[in-house]
């Protein structure tokens, strides 16, 4: 090697170090401005940003504008979700269909089995959603039910996440898994069908068995949010009033599930089609599209449903909104936190680092997700970047093989969500509790998705 190859790989080593140094820095910095000094979240992840991008070696102008970049990003497609959702969810709330809902589950299952019913409540949602769509609509659920209940808000909110996650990271036709599968050029069919049953065991043991451990470490009080009439008027009192039947609370709430599924069945049945039957499933199939309208419907088949008036709709869905302000602001500060993470360039780093690696392949797969999801908060980066780095040894492998290495990359995308991950602060701002129990709940159910997933990869390859 040459002396100015030994001098430019000096260079190189010591810009890894630094982004990864400014990366752990800025991370337990965030966490130190929020618990400790009990600064706002919001403010917090701005510091962090900042802080983070010009440790790393970007300039101060290229550090906020990176900012500002996931900021908007993420305002523009999570933000508008949180937003509709939240007209959704009060609709819900106050029309009585979350009552009719609540009081089917909650009268159908036992205490014993109503957690097992929350966890395939939100795999049926998640398998087609989402994970931000799944978790709008289903929070007003989950916050009722925990209520109505007498439970642990944890021990009912816990299995609902995990299916709505286990679904987002492991099973087509989620964005995350359609990528890998394209990728590395995986059988679509056969991966499906392998995440399913992947799928299937992590989330009863992400779900109903590690929430009842959750439940013990956090104990917090139900939230104050969508409160119904039932709630404020006791059971007999709010019987009394018109109520949306369930079928039609049903249909209101599984209208942006059958759209989406529409538009991801076209895709698989049809990709390349350009018929104006498949525009239309593709519009109406939209995350925003398909929430959007089901604001739309839930008016009519909710709000009249319930009795209410024009002027009691509107009245509802104004009230909607300034709850979820405070969400909004620092779920967007966390898309920007993440892409600062980002364009800083440590999911190179991580590439570089475990090229030359002698690890199996599957776990080298999943560990490669890991550590690009833990450095940048972004399991869809996380997926793209591990994705492209092993396609090449994909190309080796028998087919079945490759659908696993799809699973374990999803799975690797899914590892210990913290500060740097917008979902993070959108679980945490919605089931009110704080930093560090959010760390033992929905972070430590993450890892155990992630890890649990890998188990049933490695466990059917020695199979298949």
């Amino acid at each position: 090697m040459s002396t100015a190859e030994v001098l430019a790989a000096g260079d190189t080593a010591g810009q890894d170090v630094r982004l990864i140094t400014a990366a752990i820095v800025g991370v337990a910095a965030i966490v130190v401005l929020i618990t400790w000094l009990k600064l706002h979240p919001f403010l917090a992840l701005s510091i962090g940003a900042a802080g983070v991008g010009i440790g790393a070696g970007l300039s101060p102008a290229d550090t906020v504008a990176s900012f500002v970049e996931g900021f908007g990003s993420t305002m523009g497609s999570v933000g508008l979700l949180i937003g509709f959702g939240a007209m959704f969810g009060k609709l819900l709330a106050d029309s009585g269909g979350a009552d009719r809902v609540v009081d089917t589950l909650v009268g159908r299952s036992g205490p014993r089995t109503l957690p097992w019913t929350m966890a395939l409540v939100g795999a049926v949602i998640g398998l087609p959603m989402f994970f931000e769509i799944g978790l709008v609509l289903l929070m007003p659920v989950i916050i009722l039910v925990a209520r109505r209940s007498g439970q642990s808000l944890i021990r009912i909110a816990i299995p609902t996440l995990a299916g709505l996650s286990a679904m987002h990271g492991l099973v087509p036709p989620h964005p995350g898994p359609l990528v890998a599968v394209a990728a590395l050029d995986a059988d679509l069919g056969l991966t499906l069908a392998l995440g399913i049953v992947v799928a299937i065991p992590t989330v009863v043991v992400a779900g109903p068995l590690f929430s009842k451990l959750a439940a013990r470490w956090v104990d917090v009080p139900v939230p104050d949010l969508f409160v119904t009439p039932e709630d404020l008027e006791g059971a007999e009192a709010a019987a009394e009033r018109q109520r949306p039947g369930f079928t039609a609370t049903l249909c209101a709430i599984l209208l942006p599930v059958v759209l989406m599924l529409g538009r991801a069945l076209a895709d698989v049945i049809a990709p390349d089609s350009e018929s104006p039957y498949k525009a239309l499933l593709d519009f109406l199939g939209t995350p925003v599209v398909a929430l959007g309208l089901a604001v739309l419907v839930g008016m009519v088949l909710l709000g009249r449903g319930g009795g209410m008036d024009r002027k009691d709709i509107a009245r509802s869905l104004e009230s909607s909104l300034p709850p979820i302000a405070g969400i909004v602001m620092i779920v967007g500060a966390g898309g920007g936190f993440k892409e600062v993470l980002v364009d800083t360039g440590i999911a190179d780093v991580i590439a570089r680092a475990i090229q030359d690696s002698m690890l199996p392949v599957l776990f080298l797969a999943w560990l490669v997700a890991v550590l690009i999801r833990v450095a940048t908060g972004s399991a869809t980066v996380a997926t793209v970047t591990a994705s492209g780095i092993l396609a090449p040894v994909a190309a080796d492998l028998p087919t079945t093989h490759v659908s696993l290495m799809v699973l374990a990359i999803g799975a690797g995308s899914l590892f210990l969500s913290h500060v740097n991950d917008a979902g993070f602060w959108l679980v945490k701002e919605y089931l009110g509790v704080t930093v560090v129990q959010n760390l033992k709940t929905w972070t430590v159910m993450e890892c155990v998705i992630s890890v649990t997933g890998l188990a049933g990869v490695l466990a059917l390859s020695t199979f298949i």
